[in-house]
């Protein structure tokens, strides 16, 4: 894909850094890591809620070096590793969040709401240089260039920033919603199809923040409100 303006393409990127089994990001490598924005989502395949979208930019070597060795893909981390790397990220970088709807995944289908979000995250940082993006598919519509990375969140630090600070933000969405809405657990699965989800949605029925394109078979719950 090509972008207005930018050098989008869809094919994976290698990316200096090594990405041993333990804690992918060494300090004494810093020099090796580039100075780029990192993109990554969450909720691409949760069965409601928006997909959501951090963009996150610093240079490796002016960020603090055990912040670094912290760093992680965030589904390798426990909810409090999360919870306590976010504010320390949000202070040392800058970060920029945006979400694709659950109205805009079922219009346009969730990989596009996905690049949607992603481009939009990417042009509120406001940052210059490149961008690396977890994943097989680069942002279109970008002034600047853009390239995708298989398994990026273990290779690039600046996306695996922004995969733990997206999580975090659409997991406490997901814990807010599921106090008006408890038949469903998301407190515990955030939106994923576990079988806990999966017999709510059997037992009530769809809420007005489940992708109907992802839950055709199940009805409209009638007791369910949106708030």
């Amino acid at each position: 894909m090509t972008g207005a303006g930018g050098d989008a393409t869809s094919g994976a990127l290698p990316c200096p850094g090594p990405s041993p089994p333990m804690r992918p990001f060494d300090p004494a490598l810093a020099a090796t890591y580039p100075a780029v924005i990192g993109c990554d989502e969450v909720g691409r395949g949760a069965l409601c809620g928006p997909v959501m979208v951090a963009a996150v930019w610093f240079d490796p070597l002016a960020f603090p070096p055990d912040l670094l060795a912290r760093l992680d893909d965030s589904k390798r981390l426990d909810r409090a590793a999360r919870e306590a790397l976010t504010p320390l990220i949000r202070a040392q970088a800058r970060v920029a969040l945006a979400g694709g709807s659950r109205e805009l995944i079922d219009r346009i289908n969730v990989r596009a709401a996905t690049l949607d979000a992603m481009r939009r995250a990417v042009q509120r940082l406001g940052a210059d240089g490149p961008v690396l993006v977890d994943g097989r598919d680069a942002i279109p519509g970008l002034d600047q260039p853009c390239r995708a990375v298989i398994g990026g969140d273990r290779l690039v630090p600046q996306i695996a920033a922004a995969s733990i600070v997206a999580k975090t933000f659409r997991d406490e969405l997901m814990r807010k919603l599921a106090l008006r809405h408890p038949a469903y657990a998301w407190e515990r699965n955030a939106g994923y199809g576990t079988a806990a989800h999966l017999a709510g949605l059997s037992k009530s029925g769809r809420s007005p923040h489940h992708r109907v394109s992802f839950t055709g078979r199940f009805g409209d719950g009638a007791a369910v409100t949106a708030e």
